[in-house]
């Protein structure tokens, strides 16, 4: 009992020691400013469902896998970091690599903080979807340009008042990077992939499936496209100053058409010959992206997230936390303080 005893403290004294260390971090300084080398284009790629190993099938090389702990708590899964066509890329897989987490529980700022920690400056998604525009049929690739926020229970910003205070008022208007878009657009007409440029996503809590009144409400609203991941994933790219774009895999046509709806069955269905054209488009368009971005484009997005900040955002180290802070203290300290979130 004692040797047990003994044991666990010194875990749990490891595990305070690593907390606190990693709560001393800048919050700030990582979000909005490039954490690279200068002038080195990095790419972050998030796969999502029917891409919770997004590395397969990757020309990947110098392959490295990084357990990261953020001041947000830990990533969804072990990151890989490497090469792909000498550009140097990290991935990761949105709900772990055996699709056990919910996309509620998916931890948005944890997955985009890590990215950005390891000096990514752009950001590659793919994401399985409905359709719910004829067009769109199951198997189709379409490059998203906007959003409709149907989430309700998602932490969707850095500025939580403990790692960073403020209030970031970020302009989405535009929220996916057009020059991205139109690199993809073209390499995907060279290696013969029919890619869709344009559609709106609308973002729905989940994890269940739409209601046929759900469905056509949202076709009315506009939408092309239906998931549950896009928010808050989008935005938090912007706040971290990520130039990023997004790849929608179609599955199905949620409810709306008919008598017709989604299942499960339907979907993984459709996702194996969606996750194979999307691995053959990012195999030639990471080196595409790394070899037309600008740089300045990269500190412009880095300008946005930085210079649209009200309230006076400040970062406060963990340590230096006045006692009359101690709300706030414990609050950051809760997300960390079990054993199981740092993995040992």
């Amino acid at each position: 009992m004692g040797s047990n005893a003994s044991m666990n403290s010194k875990i749990r004294d490891s595990v305070n020691s690593k907390i606190r260390t990693m709560l001393d971090e800048d919050v700030a300084s990582v979000l909005h400013s490039c954490q690279g080398k200068e002038g080195v284009i990095k790419i972050g790629i998030i796969g999502g469902t029917g891409f919770e190993n997004p590395s397969t099938g990757l020309p990947l090389e110098n392959r490295e896998e990084i357990d990261m702990i953020t001041p947000y708590g830990k990533p969804s899964e072990l990151i890989v970091c490497g090469t792909i066509k000498d550009v140097p890329v990290a991935l990761i897989s949105r709900h772990g690599r055996e699709h056990k987490i919910s996309p509620t529980n998916v931890n948005f700022r944890a997955n985009v903080y890590a990215l950005k920690k390891l000096g990514c400056t752009h950001l590659v998604v793919a994401t399985a979807c409905g359709s719910l525009r004829e067009e769109h049929a199951p198997g189709d690739l379409i490059l998203i340009d906007q959003f409709i926020d149907r989430t309700t229970k998602r932490d969707n910003t850095f500025y939580d008042g403990y790692s960073l205070t403020g209030v970031g008022h970020l302009p989405v208007a535009d929220p996916f990077d057009k020059d991205c878009r139109d690199i993809a657009m073209k390499v995907a007409k060279d290696i013969g992939i029919d890619l869709k440029n344009g559609g709106t996503m609308v973002t729905i809590e989940g994890p269940r499936f739409s209601t046929r009144a759900e469905s056509h409400m949202f076709r009315a609203w506009g939408a092309d496209l239906i998931n549950m991941t896009t928010v808050p994933e989008a935005p938090l790219a912007m706040e971290a100053g990520l130039v990023h774009m997004s790849i929608a895999c179609a599955t199905d046509y949620d409810c709306w058409r008919g008598d017709e709806h989604v299942d499960v069955a339907q979907v993984i269905a459709t996702l194996k010959g969606n996750a194979e054209k999307v691995t053959k488009l990012w195999t030639e368009l990471i080196p595409a992206i790394a070899k037309h971005a600008k740089f300045e484009q990269v500190k412009a997005a880095q300008d946005v997230a930085k210079n649209n900040c009200m309230g006076g955002e400040q970062w406060v180290p963990f340590s230096k936390r006045s006692k009359a802070d101690n709300e706030a203290k414990e609050n950051l300290y809760a997300r960390f303080a079990h054993p199981r979130i740092l993995r040992i």
